[in-house]
Formats: structure tokens, C-alpha cells, sequence
């Protein structure tokens, strides 16, 4: 006998025999498989915000690039301020 998992809740017992009679899977395969398609949903919905995290950092290093080629070298930050002592 394989390692066993103990649900003792009436819900998931009601939702897992339902999803076992509806598919015709045994109830171990029917659990099985939900509990991968999660998984996978939600592993893949992670890909999706890390990429998304990725592109945004490079985007703002390209910026980060672009502007620092605009200074002067060396660099003095009483270049950011006008005569007047505001931001320019």
C-alpha cells in the first residue's frame, strides 16, 4: 500500500466524490489529478509575474542607461538644480 493522505473534512470528501463519479476516475486519481492541475496553474501563474518582474527591471536599467549617458563625468549632483536652487 502506497503513503496515504487523510482529508477529514466534508467538503472535500463531497467535491472529490463528485469530481470521481462526473470523470469516472477512482477517487484517488480524481484527487490526484485536481491537486496537479492546481499545481501547474498556479507554477505557471508564478512564471508569468516573474517575467513580467524580469521585463520591468530591464526596462528600468535601460532607463537607468539612457540617462546616465546624459550626464556629465564626473558627476555633480548641482547639475540637477538651476540657479534658482530648483530641480531642472
Amino acid at each position: 500500500m502506497g503513503t496515504q493522505l487523510n482529508i477529514k473534512g466534508e467538503d472535500a470528501y463531497r467535491l472529490a466524490a463528485s469530481l470521481s463519479e462526473l470523470t469516472g476516475e477512482s477517487l484517488t486519481a480524481a484527487v490526484t489529478r485536481a491537486l496537479q492541475e492546481r499545481l501547474d496553474h498556479i507554477l505557471s501563474a508564478r512564471a508569468v509575474v516573474q517575467r513580467e518582474r524580469e521585463a520591468l527591471a530591464e526596462e528600468l536599467l535601460a532607463i537607468g542607461r539612457e540617462c546616465a549617458a546624459d550626464l556629465r563625468q564626473p558627476f555633480d549632483h548641482g547639475d540637477l538644480y538651476g540657479d534658482d536652487g530648483l530641480p531642472v
